[in-house]
């Protein structure tokens, strides 16, 4: 008899969602992280008096009644709506892009005054192409600029787009921007989704909850001692990079990753917003977070005299650093395949998240999934 039914190796949302669903149903877990504490990407720690994202901005945001239902059994989430804003060399820009975002860009005041004004340049974009003979766009700058026109791509897109990928427009894929968000109303909230919010006291809280009676260990390396581990349960959940399960036998899956610079500001109040990007190519950051708007608001800000704010910067990723975004090119694609198979083939591992699967999830798709698995 194995002395658990489950090894999660992995403390994130994926592994906690299933740690809890299979402590509910009598099973025996040992949810291990290589890290020193729970919650994977979605850990903060508290700066002065605020929760500080740790690997990058998580709001939570759903349309799936059910996964938010879930969600706030384990821990109340507050009201927070993503309104980020876009600073293009001093000039600030509402996102998504809606008619504060036209008004701004050309000072239209109706509807039918910003659809035609992009018309317009779609419309000299499509020329241009037609002229060179060509029939579908080639890059990402040539699909944006038919998606939205000419202005809106070199202020709001271009630059930003190029310091995430560390590539030139014209050198990306244009399946990377299928569409792009238009909003023709006066409304900054950036997702569609009916629900979205933080969890009140921060996402420690939701892993807590959800790791409430499960025995976990923290600073644990799984492959350091990778037969000792497997000895102790019955089945696996994976949750990690999926080429290191199979010692890289197909070679290594490539990623983007983030760097983060915390500063603490003396100041209550440091940008009004929680999201601030930054789309011109010269600044080196992609955007500034300012923590406390996430679960402050109104007066509240100013009951805490600092702030603490996060500059991201998009880098390419290497040994030893957090992998975050794969990159889905062709060459990716068919190394995750290989992997793949052989994971189906794994009858005694579950592989979940976007680490084992090679596959970038927002935070919903996740507990969907993982409430989805079969224990």
């Amino acid at each position: 008899m194995r002395k658990y039914d489950y090894l999660i190796v992995g403390a994130g949302l994926f592994g906690a969602v299933f740690a809890y669903r299979a402590k509910k149903a009598g099973k025996k877990c040992l949810v291990i992280d290589k890290r020193s504490h729970l919650g994977g990407n979605i850990y903060c720690e508290n700066i002065e008096g605020i929760n500080v994202h740790k690997y990058g901005a998580h709001i939570f945001h759903t349309s799936n009644k059910e996964v938010w239902d879930f969600v706030n059994s384990i821990v109340e989430f507050n009201r927070y709506t993503n309104s980020p804003v876009a600073n293009y060399k001093g000039k600030l820009y509402n996102l998504p892009f809606n008619m504060n975002t036209f008004s701004q860009m050309w000072g239209v005041r109706t509807p039918d005054e910003a659809k035609a004004k992009i018309e317009e340049q779609r419309a000299e974009v499509a020329a241009m192409l037609k002229k060179q003979g060509v029939a579908e766009p080639r890059n990402l700058e040539e699909q944006a600029k038919m998606l939205i026109g000419t202005d809106i791509y070199k202020c709001l897109i271009e630059g930003y787009t190029e310091k995430q990928w560390g590539r030139k427009c014209n050198e990306l894929p244009a399946f990377i921007i299928k569409r792009l968000p238009v909003r023709f109303v006066f409304d900054n909230n950036y997702f569609n989704d009916k629900y979205q919010g933080i969890p009140i006291g921060g996402y420690n809280k939701l892993i807590e909850g959800l790791l409430d009676g499960v025995e976990t260990q923290t600073g644990v390396d799984f492959f350091a001692s990778r037969a000792e581990f497997e000895s102790m349960a019955e089945k696996i959940v994976f949750t990690g990079k999926i080429d290191e399960f199979y010692d890289y036998q197909f070679g290594k899956l490539e990623y983007r990753t983030v760097r983060f610079e915390n500063e603490i500001i003396d100041t209550p109040n440091y940008q009004g917003n929680a999201v601030v990007n930054y789309t011109e190519a010269e600044i080196p950051y992609t955007r500034v977070i300012e923590h406390k708007h996430f679960e402050m608001f109104g007066e509240e800000v100013y009951q805490t005299p600092k702030t603490v704010v996060s500059r991201e910067y998009s880098t390419e990723w290497k040994d030893g650093m957090e992998p975050y975004y794969p990159v889905n090119d062709d060459k990716n694609t068919q190394t995750y395949l290989k992997y793949q198979s052989l994971a189906k083939e794994q009858k005694n591992v579950i592989f979940g998240g976007r680490l084992a699967e090679y596959k970038y999830y927002d935070m919903d798709d996740i507990v969907e999934i993982a409430l989805s698995v079969q224990i």
